[in-house]
């Protein structure tokens, strides 16, 4: 299986002065998704926790949403013309009776690290397809001074990133604040899809009172495979889409941007943030 990281020979140029030294970089390299046998998607991943990635994936697809849907994964033998195995390629077998949506290659087939998806399915592809409505009972309220204190829990936690800097992180908490999970990959989507993958081998979905965390920005994609998961807060250090904020009001999904310190941006489901009322004035 492939490295987390790679060493790289780099020329480093400090005030004028020259040196030669390797540099640890993060490892890129392709992952094929196959569905019972058929290619589905390639994306552009870290490798490690691959069978969570494809199992992610697939429940942000609307193809699995419980554990029993899944049968296994396996690594594809002979995956190169010698028949040697690469570990880049995984195929994903459902169990049977598990009906299939129709997910076609011409909307599914590449996605980069650093984008996604590209011409990912519309809004309505999303609500007919969430089978863990977002929905609070009881109702979750999330208090601004805890959602504050995440991103340094969630930097703290990035093994990678402190010898890379070159990683995004997704994190889950649980509404008090506690760290449950934390993946690391060169695509955020990827990370996403990590964490929701090992929910679902674990029997754990839907994630109904959790905040998931992204460093970045939050993009469509996340937003949906927040909803997909039945995850009710996302939140990011970064901005999100106008797509994402769109998505959040439809879905009743609290969205969360420029999340750094006690400073936030709530675009959707404010309902969630348990705000004290402002003083009177005058």
């Amino acid at each position: 299986m492939g490295r987390v990281t790679e060493r790289r020979k780099v020329l480093r140029i400090r005030d004028g002065a020259v040196s030669s030294r390797a540099d640890t970089l993060v490892a890129e390299e392709p992952l094929e998704i196959r569905l019972n046998g058929k290619p589905l998607a390639i994306t552009m991943r870290t490798p490690g926790d691959d069978f969570a990635l494809a199992a992610g994936f697939l429940v942000s697809e609307g193809v699995l949403a419980e554990q029993a849907e899944l049968q296994n994964i396996v690594y594809c033998a002979g995956a190169t013309a010698d028949g040697s195995n690469t570990y880049n390629v995984v195929d994903v077998r459902t169990a049977p009776g598990v009906t299939l949506p129709d997910i076609t290659l011409e909307r599914n087939v590449y996605t980069t690290s650093s984008c996604g998806l590209c011409g990912k399915a519309s809004l309505d592809a999303v609500r007919t397809t969430a089978r863990w409505p977002i929905a609070d009972t009881p109702p979750l309220r999330i208090e601004p001074g805890l959602l504050a204190g995440l991103p340094d829990r969630l930097r703290a936690a990035q093994r990678v990133f402190d010898r890379t800097g070159g990683l995004h992180a997704a994190a889950l908490f649980d509404e008090h604040g506690e760290l449950l999970d934390i993946r690391e990959d060169v695509g955020r989507h990827n990370a996403v899809d990590k964490l929701v993958g090992r929910a679902l081998r674990d029997g754990r979905l839907p994630l109904s009172r959790t905040i998931l965390l992204v460093s970045g920005r939050a993009s469509f994609e996340l937003a949906q495979k927040a909803v997909m998961a039945g995850i009710p807060v996302l939140a990011a250090v970064s901005a999100p889409s106008s797509l994402a904020v769109d998505l959040a009001a439809e879905t009743g999904l609290t969205l969360v941007g420029f999340l750094r310190g006690p400073n936030m941006n709530v675009y959707a489901g404010e309902d969630r943030i348990a705000l004290r009322a402002a003083a009177p004035q005058g």
